[in-house]
């Protein structure tokens, strides 16, 4: 149908729905428009910002009528801080929206009509979840601050003085990382004119052993005085670790190899019983209560006896394959981070597990190697990136012919389009599938799966 509406056109729309990635739904003569900063309940003027062949695109400017849903949003940067999407919505509906968002994508994408999803896992901490935060530095009248781009900017930085993901710990640390730059007159980065020394902080925290990991990341040159920053942050008895990064670059990645100023080179968390070394690149899960559970359910729907072969592809640093270790007579483990795979065979090592092994590789590129020497499994478990398995990991995952297949997702619409091969070309059926809400007043949801197939 021809679009009802033009570009910058103000029109007034009645949100019905929240769409995958957070914006409202609503529709104009049955013409879908996509309203950001709208909720579900909310009558809205709201300015068009794009028109394609489907849909539109629109910015409400103005609340005409709140939806009943709407609640104070306890942060003062909300909303103009990009961290969170939704403090404002009423949190059972922010659950309930991420349910539905799977499930509509496994119906619309998957091609699956009365898709298995089960009623989601809600969150057990609304607030103060996070055990990573990434700050960026900006200029102020008072000197460096730190905090988040703005909403919808990618070259303005809002500085933040308490965040409600973090901790009060970790609040506490980056306002004194703050006030120590101010000291010592350093100039915060301009990502615009590509000027200035300090440009970011990562605050890594092990919630269930109160260690803390930092990372100080800077233009190239040392302007500071290494003794005097590793002094100010070891008045807090928590931090162990403390790592610079130089990054010289345009770019804004912290993901970059580091120099140890003081402390361990890494940090531990605990995770069901296990203890796992994370350094400052490694991936793991940023919701420490609720990856527990996300675990317990992959280790829920493997379904193991004892007697399997496992392979965990996509292995981070070996959570969740030394979290099945006990339930299992082998699990083989493939990550492309070599600096996750250091930590996995750390943590094999650290937790005494000898049915493991994990090896650095492309997962689309090692599996046939990995069955010619493990054998074939029978679970695999995946946890790909936001894009899915896609391409030749796709492919090779499918041929494996696992009669298992768990599939731990970031992303509904990519674990749709996954799950549509896996059934048209490889024989696999979807079960079940539970969402889960490790990050509550965002759009991200996740989700675990069980996939079976004949074996043969």
């Amino acid at each position: 149908m021809a679009a009802p509406v033009r570009k910058d056109e103000e029109v007034e729309l009645q949100v019905d729905s929240l769409a995958y990635g957070g914006n409202g739904v609503a529709r104009l003569d049955g013409f879908v428009v996509f309203v950001r900063r709208g909720l579900p309940g909310d009558r809205v003027r709201a300015r068009v910002t794009k028109v394609k062949r489907g849909f539109a695109e629109a910015l409400a400017i103005d609340v005409l009528e709140p939806s009943q849903h709407r609640v104070e949003a306890p942060c003062i940067h909300y909303p103009t801080c990009g961290g969170c999407r939704f403090q404002d919505l009423a949190y059972e509906v922010q659950a309930a929206a991420k349910e539905e968002q799977v499930r509509d994508a496994l119906k619309r994408i998957g091609g699956i009509v009365d898709a298995p999803v089960e009623p989601i896992l809600p969150a057990e901490s609304q607030f103060f979840y996070r055990n990573k935060l990434e700050y960026s530095f900006t200029r102020t009248p008072s000197g460096p601050a730190l905090g988040f781009h703005k909403a919808g900017r990618w070259d303005e930085v809002l500085e933040i003085e308490k965040c409600w993901l973090t901790t009060d710990l970790g609040n506490a640390i980056r306002n004194t990382v703050r006030d120590w730059a101010r000291e010592e007159n350093l100039e915060a980065y301009d990502q615009v004119e590509h000027t200035g020394y300090l440009r970011h902080l990562v605050y890594r925290e092990g919630r269930n052993t109160g260690q803390v990991l930092v990372v100080l990341v800077t233009a190239p040159g040392e302007k500071f005085e290494r003794d005097y920053f590793v002094e100010v942050l070891r008045r807090f008895p928590e931090v162990k670790s403390i790592h610079w990064v130089i990054n010289d670059q345009p770019s804004e990645v912290t993901n970059l190899p580091s120099t140890l100023l003081w402390g361990d080179d890494a940090i531990e968390e605990e995770l069901l019983g296990r203890r796992f070394r994370v350094r400052p690149n490694a991936f793991l899960q940023t919701n420490t209560e609720m990856a527990e559970k996300l675990y317990a359910l992959a280790i829920e729907y493997a379904g193991l006896t004892g007697t399997e072969t496992v392979y965990d592809l996509y292995c981070g640093t070996g959570t969740i394959g030394l979290s099945m270790a006990n339930h299992a007579l082998s699990v083989w483990g493939v990550d492309i981070s070599e600096e996750s795979i250091a930590c996995a065979l750390e943590n094999l090592d650290l937790n005494q597990v000898g049915n493991a092994a994990f090896f650095a590789g492309n997962v689309g590129q090692v599996l046939e190697e990995l069955a010619e020497r493990a054998g074939p499994p029978d679970v695999v478990v995946v946890d790909p990136p936001r894009a899915g398995l896609a391409g030749k990991a796709l492919r090779r995952t499918g041929e494996l012919g696992s009669p298992k297949l768990v599939y731990i997702s970031c992303n509904p619409t990519t674990l749709a389009s996954d799950v549509k091969v896996l059934r048209e070309e490889y024989g696999y059926e979807l079960i079940r599938t539970k969402p889960v809400d490790m990050f509550p007043h965002t759009p991200h949801v996740e989700s675990v799966s069980l996939l079976t197939r004949e074996r043969g």
